[in-house]
């Protein structure tokens, strides 16, 4: 299956700047990147990165397309019923009937989860992310499209509703867990194990335990 990875380049998690410089999420931002495209390839399925500005990354198809992520991910899903769509191309996005959309900030995400969200049985997965909205999918009905603003989980699934589309919702913390604000970077620390955990370390973060409380603490 292919999996399409959206990853805006530009300002990137900009919720981490009272912890990380620009440059400092640029680079935490790419690796977080590839620790998903990682858990994609080992769990044997061909990721794509919908980027909105050219990117290099090693072992995986690029497409870039400036426009915001609900707009560019239809594009991509409009190719399930057979049509080119108005976005830029790219060969078998579609092939089997069949794509997935996975955030480019799960820095959790394992191959055994990644399976489970792709063998998972129904025409839309969903894989829930905390507060409301949608981390992963994948997609086998050609009249389903997306739309990520505000509680999208609850959107999707009035909108597989009125497509007519099964819903098979995937419960995993690995996708669940995106990385987006200053606490998220202590679960980073607890159970990632990729190039996102390897990247905090080396820039001086470690996890701060008091109280019953976990957070981060950055040596000077």
């Amino acid at each position: 299956m292919r999996v399409v990875v959206p990853y805006a380049g530009r300002d990137p998690k900009s919720r981490l700047s009272e912890r990380l410089t620009e440059s400092e999420r640029r680079a935490f931002a790419r690796a977080m990147l590839r620790d998903v495209l990682d858990a994609i390839e080992a769990a044997g399925h061909d990721p794509v990165v919908l980027a909105t500005e050219p990117v290099s990354v090693s072992d995986a198809d690029v497409v870039v397309d400036d426009r915001p992520l609900t707009p560019a991910v239809n594009a991509v899903l409009a190719r399930l019923d057979g049509s080119d769509g108005d976005g830029p191309a790219f060969a078998d996005v579609a092939r089997d009937g069949e794509v997935a959309v996975a955030m480019a900030d799960l820095a959790l995400a394992t191959p055994e989860a990644v399976r489970r969200l792709a063998d998972a049985e129904g025409t839309v997965v969903v894989a829930p992310g905390r507060g409301g909205g949608t981390n992963a999918l994948v997609v086998r009905h050609p009249e389903f499209r997306v739309d990520y603003h505000g509680a999208s989980y609850r959107d999707h699934r009035r909108i597989a509703e009125e497509v007519g589309a099964s819903v098979r919702v995937v419960d995993s913390m690995r996708l669940s867990t995106d990385v987006d604000e200053p606490s998220d970077l202590a679960e980073v620390l607890l159970h990632g194990g990729g190039e996102s955990r390897r990247w905090l370390r080396e820039a001086g973060f470690e996890l701060n335990i008091r109280g019953g409380r976990v957070g981060v603490v950055r040596e000077a």
